[in-house]
């Protein structure tokens, strides 16, 4: 949104290439952002400079009560392989592809599809600023849902798709020779961006529910490449003899809708029964280890840790 702005602003400019401004400024801001966490940004709890000892305590119980585990500087491959063979890690680095394949598209093609209603560049840069303001929505929205009602991560980052789905459906069938139907296309261009939740749900998913300092940032590294690789199979899709309905693209956006609420339904029965299992296997045994068995702090996978409970 606030980059829709700026790309407005830097419109009017006659006396230098938009282009360069554009890069000069946004270039800019992120090396001088990047000093910024480079400085302030620590690396770990205990190093972190602002925080007190009382606060670190904190912390570091805080993650022992997750059962994730704390930090950990030298690399375990056991806790490697383990990453590489757990389902879960795999259907989250799918649901990552997926979700941006669908953002490499509407992200580097969103505007085409509104110039394709206006013939005033400026215009179409200021008619896209919209589109950030629901993506606000959508995320805050979806993140507090999943903050309030317990176990529902996985049926909200299913359920978010569903504006995705039907703007996309707007954008592709609705006639753009007709005024109310081009307040359709913009409507549509405006849901579309509700699979971004999704995203932010994804993307915090390994930190909850993967025991193991080495095995959660090992999934992290996966994951993320899924999220690189998604930007960069998405614009492909968006074939320029296809202007300006794209059909191929909203195909594929849709089709990638469609394959997330499965995979999203998928890691949920995944984790439930995972869940089940546990429960089931939980004897007095275990509770008279202890109220965490000596497990919870240590530096262990939700594999090798039977207290350990997903979150869905």
């Amino acid at each position: 949104m606030i980059g829709g702005i700026l790309s407005y602003g830097i419109g009017q400019i006659s006396a230098f290439p938009v282009w360069k401004a554009i890069f000069l400024l946004c270039g800019g801001t992120t090396v001088l952002w990047g000093l910024i966490l480079g400085a302030f940004l620590p690396d770990d709890i205990l190093t972190a400079k602002r925080f007190t000892l009382e606060e670190k305590a904190l912390l570091i119980a805080r993650g022992r009560l997750a059962r994730t585990g704390i930090i950990n500087k030298r690399i375990k491959w056991n806790q490697v392989c383990e990453a590489f063979m757990d389902p879960q890690v795999w259907l989250l680095t799918l649901f990552m592809l997926l979700n941006e394949t669908i953002n490499g598209g509407i992200a580097n093609f969103g505007k085409l599809i509104i110039k394709g209603l206006v013939t005033d560049p400026l215009l179409t840069t200021a008619l896209g600023i919209p589109q950030g303001a629901f993506q606000v929505f959508w995320i805050l929205s979806g993140t507090w849902a999943a903050s309030r009602f317990k176990n529902a991560r996985t049926i909200i980052m299913a359920l978010y798709l569903i504006p995705t789905i039907i703007g996309i459906c707007l954008i592709w069938k609705l006639d753009r020779t007709s005024h109310s139907h081009k307040v359709g296309i913009l409507i549509g261009y405006y849901m579309s961006g509700s699979f971004v939740t999704g995203l932010v749900l994804a993307l915090q998913m390994p930190s909850t529910n993967l025991g193991g300092y080495t095995k959660r940032t090992t999934s992290t590294a996966l994951v993320f490449l899924a999220y690189c690789a998604g930007n960069i199979i998405g614009p492909h899709a968006f074939l320029s003899k296809e202007a300006p309905f794209y059909q191929t693209g909203c195909i594929l956006i849709i089709s990638c809708a469609a394959a997330q609420m499965v995979v999203s339904m998928g890691l949920r029965i995944l984790l439930l029964a995972r869940n089940k299992s546990r429960d089931e296997a939980h004897t007095a045994a275990d509770r008279m280890a202890g109220s965490d068995g000596g497990l919870d702090g240590a530096d262990i996978t939700d594999f090798k840790n039977p207290r350990f409970r997903y979150v869905l």
